[in-house]
């Protein structure tokens, strides 16, 4: 889910020169396919950097929420938007009818089938040992994700879903806020707990019938990667089965060390001002924080 530390996770992951990650540029811009000799220079790491100078320009509160580089990894939502199927513009518009049509009746296989073509185009000239791709609209479709990639090895990134509601609550209205003076922050808050309600539940109903084997996946705790993100790494590298070195796990806390969480000024938020009732929302959330006991925050 969002919020939970996967940005910073992922981040982690480019430091291994084994894994490759779609950086923001080239998920914009796919085509033609990156090359290995210009991935460096590439003219469209000037052009989606001035996009995000003037994203920021026009919404600066957002860099304390969310990292955003040209040259940082980037969601793979970025790349089933370009086939209209992404929750990206149901984050930033208010357009909840799509969103409920994007969880409930699109049909994703074509769109899985489409966002391997677009894998393959961006190695193709640039490849790389292994993808590391991260997003949370996987979790409403994963039957559909491992349809199409039935090897694919998995990290579900856990957190109190009353923290993740109470960010996502004070966040929305500041993304939206680039392309609309109508912002209405409960009615957000309302459509995305319920939003990542479903997704959550689906996770749980997906694990509880098998279809994932238990050594295809990896449960990270958000409180055990903040206190140890090495150690956390380590963990997703020894269950599947690939070498972690000292060098790699000295290039993590080094890193860590150069980008705390807060230093962009760091995302305050209170529960209490997203509208939300806590018991009722508490309640709705026990079914899934039982299963992969997940700690409450509040």
């Amino acid at each position: 889910m969002p919020r939970t530390g996967t940005t910073i996770l992922h981040e982690l992951m480019q430091l291994d020169p084994d894994n490759r990650l779609p950086l923001t540029w080239e998920a914009d811009a796919p085509c033609p396919p990156p090359e290995t000799a210009s991935y460096q220079s590439d003219p469209r790491i000037r052009a989606a950097a001035k996009e995000l100078r003037f994203s920021h320009y026009l919404i600066p509160e957002v860099t304390k929420m969310h990292r955003m580089g040209e040259q940082l990894p980037q969601e793979c939502i970025i790349l089933t938007r370009h086939a209209f199927h992404s929750m990206v513009n149901s984050t930033i518009y208010r357009i909840p009818g799509y969103q409920h049509w994007l969880s409930h009746e699109a049909d994703m296989a074509p769109i899985y089938r489409y966002h391997r073509r677009l894998l393959q185009l961006l190695q193709w000239r640039c490849p790389g040992k292994r993808w590391v791709l991260k997003s949370p609209g996987h979790l409403w479709h994963l039957n559909a994700l491992l349809d199409e990639y039935p090897d694919a090895k998995l990290i579900q990134t856990h957190r109190d879903p009353l923290k993740i509601a109470s960010s996502m609550a004070s966040m929305l209205p500041t993304l939206r806020s680039m392309g609309s003076d109508d912002i209405r922050p409960l009615e957000i808050a309302r459509e995305w707990a319920d939003n990542n309600m479903e997704a959550l539940d689906n996770s749980v109903v997906v694990r509880q019938s098998g279809r994932i084997a238990p050594e295809q996946i990896v449960d990270i705790q958000f409180s055990e990667f903040m206190a140890d993100q090495a150690g956390a790494v380590k963990r997703i590298y020894d269950a599947f089965e690939l070498p972690f070195s000292e060098t790699f796990a000295e290039s993590i806390r080094r890193y860590i060390a150069s980008n705390p969480h807060d230093k962009d000024g760091g995302h305050k938020h209170r529960f209490e001002d997203s509208g939300l009732d806590y018991q009722t929302e508490r309640k709705r959330c026990q079914s899934y924080q039982d299963y992969f006991g997940v700690a409450s925050e509040f």
